[in-house]
């Protein structure tokens, strides 16, 4: 009787050890989905970029170094690897393109020009994709990382081999500086 008892007891630890097992794979499966819908829309931005700075070309033909800035953070933001890295640098991409929409600004025939506003259109609408892309990530990020974290889960977490996620973070000085407001 007691062996009877022993092992119903060791089945039901086995069966709950499977299934913490299987809902940190399933988490840490929805990260790395997460994850690549990021990578398609950032892919999906970085396929726009040359196409809106060729059609700005023919106007802006005296600013060399917008476009430098540009192609060299596209470049950077299209090699990185890793979570981090890749934030910083799709941070330098939205700092140089930043720039570029200001100087956009003294080219009146440009703005007017239907190509660009429908290559700045769909790169506005990619933004706006890879902002919600991010933040569902994020939000699998934090699930998973909580679930890593909690006990019980931490010890078949450890004993697995699961590590922590990091978060998908943009770094773009200009949105930490306090806004001038002038009267």
């Amino acid at each position: 009787m007691a062996f009877i008892i022993v092992l119903g007891i060791l089945i039901v630890l086995v069966i709950w050890i499977i299934g913490m097992y299987n809902g940190l794979v399933r988490l840490r499966n929805q990260v790395k989905n997460a994850w690549s819908q990021i990578d398609v829309q950032l892919k999906r931005r970085h396929d726009l970029i040359p196409n809106l700075v060729e059609t700005a070309k023919g106007y802006m033909k005296h600013e060399r170094e917008t476009f430098e800035a540009i192609t060299k953070a596209r470049s950077q933001a299209v090699e990185a690897q890793g979570v981090a890295e890749q934030g910083k640098a799709e941070g330098r991409l939205t700092e140089a393109l930043g720039k570029f929409m200001l100087v956009v600004e003294n080219y009146p025939d440009l703005k007017a020009n239907q190509n660009f506003l429908a290559l700045q259109e769909e790169l506005t609408t990619t933004e706006n994709k890879v902002s919600f892309s991010r933040q569902f990530y994020n939000d699998q990020v934090l699930q998973f990382n909580t679930r890593i974290e909690s006990v019980p889960t931490n010890i078949i977490a450890n004993m697995f081999g699961f590590k922590q996620s990091e978060f998908f973070e943009i770094e773009v000085a200009t949105e930490r500086e306090v806004p001038k407001v002038k009267f």
